[in-house]
């Protein structure tokens, strides 16, 4: 990467989803589980380390329903929930974030994506780098030249930085940009997004492929097969209604400041205490 001023961006919900199912059972003498904090922490280390960003901003999912459940009721209804020792975790990793002079966002009827995704849009006019880092492949759709994202592709030790290229590599083609037409029309299963019934990923890419954004694809219905142009017309609503479920936001009103953000030093010995704390001996030496 070049070098110039960066940002990391922490898509932390996922991240600390990833740590509590990719490391085993972890607690503290007192019984307390701390595996997904102490994920979270080697995740955190690892892309310091990496790419010795300028600014750090974590966004966390606020918990309560969002605008997308406003308009699908269904939105995420098939996920099954997370057990407790998960959720009692969040609230240790924002505290260990405090220790670190790391800014937290979270705001009700958003998804930390749409914090990501309006955080990266603000700093995208200021030449900064923005790496998002993430444990999913839903904020895919906001890499462009200036925004990638560090995809924890395994566990929390498999990391790859997706580019604009390697997006392309892996998606057959595709722009990062179409990933939301993408999964307009096949759906995606993991959100409850309904997408298009009997269009699936390869005549989803192949559509996009050929005629663009999903606009143009039903500007065109009469130049594709009949079957899946049926298909397509009887659920023309639908697939709408799932780009718009899909679409990450890049304008919700939060009061964010770059300099806020800033990640020049920090309190080296209340990390530590935090370290302490929850009993992480082993990560003091690796401290950044």
């Amino acid at each position: 990467m070049e070098d110039k001023k960066r940002i990391i961006i922490i898509d932390s919900n996922s991240v600390i989803h990833r740590a509590f199912h990719a490391l085993p059972p972890l607690t503290t003498k007192s019984g307390e589980m701390v595996n997904a904090v102490y994920g979270f922490l080697l995740v955190f280390f690892k892309a310091i380390k990496e790419f010795k960003p300028d600014y750090i901003v974590a966004c966390f999912d606020f918990p309560a329903p969002t605008f997308r459940h406003e308009k699908y009721k269904e939105y995420k209804a098939k996920r099954v929930k997370a057990p407790p020792e998960l959720y009692n975790q969040i609230p240790k990793t924002k505290e260990v974030l405090g220790a670190f002079g790391v800014q937290v966002f979270e705001k009700e009827g958003f998804e930390a994506d749409d914090l990501i995704g309006t955080i990266a849009e603000s700093v995208s006019n200021a030449g900064i780098e923005t790496v998002i880092l993430s444990g999913d492949t839903d904020n895919f759709q906001l890499i462009n030249s200036h925004v990638k994202v560090y995809n924890l592709r395994k566990g929390v030790k498999d990391t790859v930085l997706y580019d604009e290229n390697l997006v392309k590599e892996k998606y057959l083609g595709l722009k990062p940009e179409q990933l939301l037409d993408l999964r307009a029309l096949r759906g995606d299963q993991s959100d409850n997004i309904p997408g298009v019934p009997g269009v699936g990923e390869k005549t989803a890419t192949s559509l996009i492929l050929e005629f663009g954004a999903l606009e143009t694809i039903y500007d065109n219905l009469a130049l594709i097969t009949s079957k899946i142009r049926e298909k397509l017309a009887q659920n023309k609503e639908q697939a709408f209604l799932s780009k718009e479920l899909a679409e990450i936001k890049k304008d919700v009103p939060i009061d964010f400041s770059l300099e806020g953000c800033s990640f020049s030093g920090y309190d080296r010995d209340a990390a530590q205490k935090i370290l302490e704390k929850l009993e992480f001996y082993s990560l003091i030496p690796r401290l950044p």
